[in-house]
């Protein structure tokens, strides 16, 4: 569940910092142009360099991305599994046992753990 947070967490800044802005709302009165209006004057064209802005705004958000990550990530303190249990002492004895085929007794070699 943690990841799943920090990769939305992640994901979102990406996406915002690539999202342009958007333009300003005109509240003035609009009304159609009339043939004895003046014409308009020539628009001027504005040449901005965006894509400095766009380039900060998505370094920002991978940087935030990252602190955001790390604060997450540390944020709990993390379940150790114990050490396993030392294997058995274990050793080869060489016991009686009845035989099954004519009910005598021989010798075999049997493993013994403590």
């Amino acid at each position: 569940m943690k990841t799943i947070l920090t990769w939305a967490v992640m994901a979102s800044c990406g996406v915002a910092a690539l999202l342009p802005m958007a333009a300003p709302a005109s509240a003035q009165e609009w009304r159609r142009p009339h043939y004895d209006d003046p014409p308009p004057p020539p628009r001027r064209h504005h040449h901005h360099d965006n894509g400095a802005a766009i380039a900060g705004g998505l370094a920002a958000g991978v940087i935030g991305g990252l602190i955001g990550g790390a604060i997450v990530n540390n944020s709990e303190p993390r379940y150790i599994d114990p050490p396993p249990p030392p294997p058995p002492r274990c050793w080869f004895e060489d016991r009686r046992v009845p035989n099954a085929y004519d009910g005598g007794w021989h010798m075999e070699s049997m493993r013994v753990c403590q």
